[in-house]
């Protein structure tokens, strides 16, 4: 047999966690939360300072794509980028904080998420986005800082979602 061959194909499907954490992240991420937690509470134009590469929109995965990059792989940037953005949010947020409690849930759910790619090596996803990886939780970055609004790093997070896991976990598109 071809034990490659399937160990790929095995990083290409979905883990039904994966789906099942994903489902209740879009129900988290819906738009009325996203826009009372994420900006409702926040001050008028309120922005976060996030490094460049934790910045990831579906035209970053369109170009990745096209670079031949496996869905696995985008999925665990998508990962790495996402959960990075909660933490970004949550540092600014005191805990008596009406939207705290609401990013509290967002992590946990990420943390969830992260143990299913625990599961991945470092090898199994390609160098480009390996790079990636690491650039986001390299503390030498902040020289490449951009001020990004809460809720334009949660838009980003639910349609890159949707387009990487939309297809193999059947999320309906609400």
């Amino acid at each position: 047999g071809c034990p490659g061959i399937l160990a790929v194909l095995g990083l290409e499907a979905a883990a039904p966690g994966e789906c099942e954490l994903t489902r209740l992240l879009q129900d988290k991420l819906q738009y009325e939360m996203r826009l009372q937690y994420m900006k409702h509470y926040f001050p008028i134009d309120y922005t976060v300072q996030v490094q460049y590469e934790e910045v990831l929109r579906p035209s970053n995965i369109t170009r990745l794509r096209n670079g031949t990059v496996s869905e696995a792989a985008l999925r665990y940037l998508w990962f790495h980028v996402s959960s990075q953005a909660v933490l970004r949010i949550r540092e600014v947020l005191p805990e008596k904080h009406p939207s705290w409690k609401y990013t509290q849930e967002l992590c946990q759910l990420f943390d969830a998420l992260g143990e299913e790619y625990s599961k991945y090596r470092q090898t199994d996803v390609e160098t480009v986005v390996a790079d990636l990886v690491k650039l986001i939780h390299s503390a030498g970055a902040e020289s490449r800082s951009k001020a990004v609004r809460p809720k334009a790093l949660l838009d980003n997070c639910l349609k890159v979602m949707r387009m990487l896991y939309g297809v193999p976990c059947e999320l309906g598109i609400r």
